[in-house]
């Protein structure tokens, strides 16, 4: 099965120098996770200032406060990057993991118009691959290819809207993406992410998935953006495409959500514009030689970061620990992998790479959920560990 190896070229942002990258790092030695800061070519632990990345997040002035954090190497970022994949692990020395803790995982779906054609397809094929193509015609002929200038929830959208009810092509996904209300789900549970390097898990019933490229945003309790990382919201086209009721199985199993490398907190060197000028892009490698590359722009996204971040939290929606929030993809997979018609899916071995100049390169191994690691380290035992290491 092919391998992942990572390197400080392969990883972290072109502009590494000047950026502000935090993660959390695994420590045998501990027996636990550990927040650490990126100092030249050194691995700094900073657990004694920050015990959690939730805390990181929580801090007045985030920036200005990591700066300052004092901590111990723990080792070259060379040497603990080349240490992360599971195949290529030494069990003794520290590996890296999903740069969050207690955070709430959240996600914004159809946010762009290409994605919001390809959930309609999705639910008019129930599901099944064979019968998108065709539907894809009949659904750009009624809806159209590009509606990136209709503003979600303007006079206009509720136009369209109302003449698409009245040909039968209204759909929930047109709801959401050209509707007032964004659609905001729970990706997975605090704890539950993998990390680059990792591999990560597609339930074995699926034989319609792909990747989703994202930008995610770090947000504090007060709903303040502070940062951003990037995300692979991995997704699973026939289950969702069954029933709209089954996305907690589409989109959350084991080691099914990815995010990393590192949370680059805002500063005086990138800010929430950047985001806004980000294009990230996405490049499937299968073990057979197929090779799929794609983009996302996050220019075209139909919601402003802000609104989302409104959207899943204010006074009517609280989070104490703070959130994550994927942005949403413009990527939707269609080239035919095996069989002319039938378009894209994963096998199990594609090794996945989702980049972004400013943030670096999240890259997983694809496998069955079951196949990959259990995920039996939570917020319980995150609590007695750092208890017993005297943190709280």
């Amino acid at each position: 099965m092919p391998e992942i190896v990572l390197s400080i070229a392969n990883t972290l942002p072109a502009d590494a120098a000047k950026a502000l990258l935090v993660g959390r790092a695994w420590r045998p030695d501990v027996q636990g996770p550990s927040v650490v800061i990126i100092r030249d070519d050194k691995v700094v632990d900073i657990t004694s200032v920050f015990p959690i990345m939730r805390d990181a997040c929580e801090a007045a002035d985030p920036a200005g406060a990591l700066r300052k954090a004092q901590g111990e190497a723990i080792g070259s970022v060379a040497d603990i990057l080349a240490n992360t994949p599971p195949d290529r692990r030494d069990a003794s020395k520290p590996w890296l993991l999903a740069p969050l803790d207690l955070q709430a995982v959240k996600a914004a779906g159809v946010t762009f118009i290409t994605s919001l054609l390809e959930r309609v397809i999705e639910e008019r094929a129930r599901g099944d691959f064979n019968a998108a193509a065709a539907i894809r015609v009949g659904v750009e002929r009624l809806v159209g290819k590009d509606l990136r200038a209709l503003k979600p929830g303007s006079p206009q959208a509720m136009d369209l809207k109302r003449v698409l009810i009245e040909q039968g092509a209204w759909s929930q996904y047109l709801e959401v993406g050209i509707g007032p209300d964004a659609e905001i789900f729970t990706k997975t549970t605090p704890m539950a992410s993998v990390g680059t390097g990792m591999d990560a898990g597609l339930h074995p019933k699926s034989t319609w998935n792909n990747p989703e490229p994202e930008v995610v945003l770090a947000v504090s309790s007060k709903g303040r953006i502070v940062g951003a990382t990037l995300g692979n919201d991995v997704n699973l086209r026939d289950f969702e495409g069954r029933s709209a009721l089954l996305l907690s199985k589409a989109k959350d199993n084991n080691a099914s959500c990815a995010i990393g490398p590192f949370i680059r907190f805002f500063d005086g060197s990138y800010t929430l514009d950047d985001v806004r000028r980000a294009t990230v892009t996405l490049t499937v490698e299968g073990p057979e030689g197929f090779r799929l590359e794609g983009s996302s722009s996050i220019g075209e996204i139909a919601r402003d970061p802000e609104d989302l971040v409104s959207q899943m939290m204010g006074k009517h929606h609280q989070y104490p620990d703070g959130a994550v929030l994927f942005l949403g993809t413009m990527f939707a997979p269609i080239k035919d992998r095996d069989t002319p018609g039938k378009g894209f899916t994963h096998k199990t071995g594609d090794i996945v790479t989702i980049a972004e100049p400013k943030l670096g390169s999240l890259m997983n191994r694809m496998r069955s959920s079951e196949d990959c690691e259990p995920w039996m380290f939570g917020s319980g035992a995150l609590m007695r560990n750092l208890a017993k290491r005297g943190l709280l």
